[in-house]
């Protein structure tokens, strides 16, 4: 039984990018289905699928590499965790690397970027920082 689902999701993809696999897989919630989507359209990942298995669906994300072989993804770290959640208002939500990175953030609109939570003057709980 796994008590925090984004952490394991994160340190999945961590993993498996360090040793260089195609995809990793895991079980699929709709938070970790969102999660892979800012990936995708932030250029993150190559893409992800979800497959139809009873009872639990997987999601299968394909990792994304540079043609010198290394991973897209340098770093990946969770910001709120099940013992202590991180809320930011809009104007409060920290820089990633500088602007290299995003967090992603869960607010009343949804997950988004940092980016456009700040452009949208919404807060919310900053789940992960990706760079």
């Amino acid at each position: 039984m796994v008590n925090d689902p984004i952490a394991d999701m994160l340190t999945r993809i961590r993993n498996g990018s360090m040793v260089k696999q195609k995809q990793v897989v895991m079980p699929s919630s709709k938070i970790k289905e969102g999660i892979a989507r800012i990936l995708v359209e932030e250029g993150f990942i190559e893409g992800y699928a979800v497959t139809d298995e009873q009872p639990q669906p997987n999601l299968i994300v394909r990792l994304k590499y540079t043609p010198q072989g290394r991973p897209v993804i340098t770093g990946l770290d969770r910001v709120s965790r099940p013992g202590r959640r991180h809320y930011s208002g809009a104007k409060d939500i920290p820089w990633v690397r500088s602007g290299l990175g995003i967090n992603i953030i869960s607010t009343p609109k949804g997950l988004m970027t940092g980016r456009k939570a700040r452009r949208a003057r919404l807060g919310g709980e900053i789940l992960c920082n990706v760079w």
